[in-house]
Protein backbone atom coordinates (compact mmCIF):
# COMPACT_ATOMS: atom_id res chain seq x y z
CA UNK A 1 0.00 0.00 0.00
CA UNK A 2 0.98 3.59 -0.63
CA UNK A 3 1.58 5.92 2.31
CA UNK A 4 -0.44 9.12 2.04
CA UNK A 5 -0.26 12.22 4.26
CA UNK A 6 -2.81 15.01 4.00
CA UNK A 7 -2.32 18.59 5.15
CA UNK A 8 -3.87 22.02 4.71
CA UNK A 9 -7.10 21.68 6.63
CA UNK A 10 -8.34 24.34 9.00
CA UNK A 11 -11.19 26.61 9.99
CA UNK A 12 -12.59 29.23 7.63
CA UNK A 13 -15.70 31.32 7.27
CA UNK A 14 -18.26 30.61 4.59
CA UNK A 15 -17.10 31.91 1.24
CA UNK A 16 -13.46 31.34 2.08
CA UNK A 17 -10.89 29.08 0.47
CA UNK A 18 -8.50 26.32 1.48
CA UNK A 19 -6.03 24.17 -0.41
CA UNK A 20 -5.48 20.62 0.75
CA UNK A 21 -2.35 18.65 -0.10
CA UNK A 22 -1.66 14.95 -0.10
CA UNK A 23 1.93 13.71 -0.27
CA UNK A 24 2.49 10.16 -1.48
CA UNK A 25 5.32 7.93 -0.34
CA UNK A 26 6.32 6.70 -3.75
CA UNK A 27 5.86 7.62 -7.36
CA UNK A 28 2.15 6.95 -7.54
CA UNK A 29 0.63 10.26 -8.57
CA UNK A 30 1.51 9.91 -12.23
CA UNK A 31 0.13 6.41 -12.62
CA UNK A 32 -2.55 5.83 -9.97
CA UNK A 33 -6.12 6.94 -9.70
CA UNK A 34 -6.13 9.47 -6.86
CA UNK A 35 -9.17 10.74 -5.02
CA UNK A 36 -10.36 13.13 -2.35
CA UNK A 37 -13.09 11.95 -0.03
CA UNK A 38 -14.82 13.44 2.98
CA UNK A 39 -16.75 12.27 5.98
CA UNK A 40 -18.95 14.48 8.11
CA UNK A 41 -19.99 13.43 11.64
CA UNK A 42 -22.71 10.81 11.50
CA UNK A 43 -22.47 10.42 7.74
CA UNK A 44 -20.84 7.95 5.39
CA UNK A 45 -17.59 8.73 3.65
CA UNK A 46 -18.26 10.17 0.22
CA UNK A 47 -16.21 10.88 -2.85
CA UNK A 48 -15.44 14.51 -3.62
CA UNK A 49 -13.24 14.29 -6.72
CA UNK A 50 -10.93 11.92 -8.56
CA UNK A 51 -8.11 12.30 -11.03
CA UNK A 52 -6.64 9.58 -13.23
CA UNK A 53 -2.96 9.02 -13.87
CA UNK A 54 -3.48 10.82 -17.17
CA UNK A 55 -5.14 13.79 -15.48
CA UNK A 56 -8.81 13.19 -16.24
CA UNK A 57 -10.94 14.64 -13.45
CA UNK A 58 -14.40 13.93 -12.05
CA UNK A 59 -16.33 15.83 -9.38
CA UNK A 60 -19.30 15.24 -7.14
CA UNK A 61 -22.19 17.50 -8.09
CA UNK A 62 -22.04 19.21 -4.70
CA UNK A 63 -18.53 20.59 -5.33
CA UNK A 64 -18.47 21.16 -9.10
CA UNK A 65 -17.21 24.62 -10.05
CA UNK A 66 -16.13 25.33 -6.46
CA UNK A 67 -13.43 22.64 -6.00
CA UNK A 68 -10.50 21.73 -8.24
CA UNK A 69 -8.44 18.55 -7.99
CA UNK A 70 -4.94 18.69 -9.42
CA UNK A 71 -1.54 17.11 -8.99
CA UNK A 72 2.17 17.72 -9.34
CA UNK A 73 3.71 14.56 -10.75
CA UNK A 74 7.26 15.75 -10.18
CA UNK A 75 6.61 16.40 -6.48
CA UNK A 76 4.25 13.44 -6.08
CA UNK A 77 1.61 15.67 -4.44
CA UNK A 78 -2.14 15.72 -4.93
CA UNK A 79 -4.11 18.93 -4.30
CA UNK A 80 -7.67 19.99 -3.68
CA UNK A 81 -8.37 23.69 -4.11
CA UNK A 82 -11.62 24.54 -2.35
CA UNK A 83 -13.28 27.89 -3.04
CA UNK A 84 -16.62 29.38 -1.99
CA UNK A 85 -16.71 27.05 0.98
CA UNK A 86 -20.04 26.35 2.67
CA UNK A 87 -20.83 25.11 6.19
CA UNK A 88 -21.99 21.83 4.62
CA UNK A 89 -18.42 21.26 3.39
CA UNK A 90 -17.36 20.74 7.01
CA UNK A 91 -15.85 17.25 7.26
CA UNK A 92 -12.70 15.22 7.63
CA UNK A 93 -11.06 15.10 4.22
CA UNK A 94 -9.08 12.08 3.08
CA UNK A 95 -6.99 11.31 0.05
CA UNK A 96 -6.84 7.82 -1.39
CA UNK A 97 -4.99 5.96 -4.12
CA UNK A 98 -5.51 2.87 -6.19
CA UNK A 99 -3.64 1.53 -9.18
CA UNK A 100 -5.63 1.32 -12.40
CA UNK A 101 -4.90 1.98 -16.06
CA UNK A 102 -3.64 5.55 -16.35
CA UNK A 103 -6.79 6.68 -18.12
CA UNK A 104 -9.17 5.17 -15.55
CA UNK A 105 -10.77 5.98 -12.22
CA UNK A 106 -13.88 4.19 -10.97
CA UNK A 107 -17.17 6.02 -11.55
CA UNK A 108 -18.00 8.27 -8.62
CA UNK A 109 -21.16 6.30 -7.91
CA UNK A 110 -19.00 3.34 -6.82
CA UNK A 111 -17.89 5.28 -3.76
CA UNK A 112 -14.92 4.29 -1.62
CA UNK A 113 -14.74 0.53 -2.13
CA UNK A 114 -12.17 0.48 -4.93
CA UNK A 115 -9.45 2.33 -2.99
CA UNK A 116 -6.97 0.47 -0.78
CA UNK A 117 -4.56 3.19 0.35
CA UNK A 118 -5.79 6.01 2.58
CA UNK A 119 -4.33 8.93 4.44
CA UNK A 120 -5.15 9.83 8.03
CA UNK A 121 -7.33 12.78 7.08
CA UNK A 122 -7.32 16.53 7.63
CA UNK A 123 -10.19 18.45 9.22
CA UNK A 124 -12.00 21.23 7.38
CA UNK A 125 -14.45 23.36 9.36
CA UNK A 126 -16.53 26.07 7.69
CA UNK A 127 -18.47 28.47 9.87
CA UNK A 128 -21.51 30.42 8.75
Amino acid sequence: QVQLVESGGGSVQAGGSLRLSCAASEYTISTYCMGWFRQAPGKEREVVATITGAGITSYADSVKVRFTISKDNAKNILYLQMNSLKPEDTAMYYCAAQRFATWYCPPLRRGIGDFDSWGQGTQVTVSA
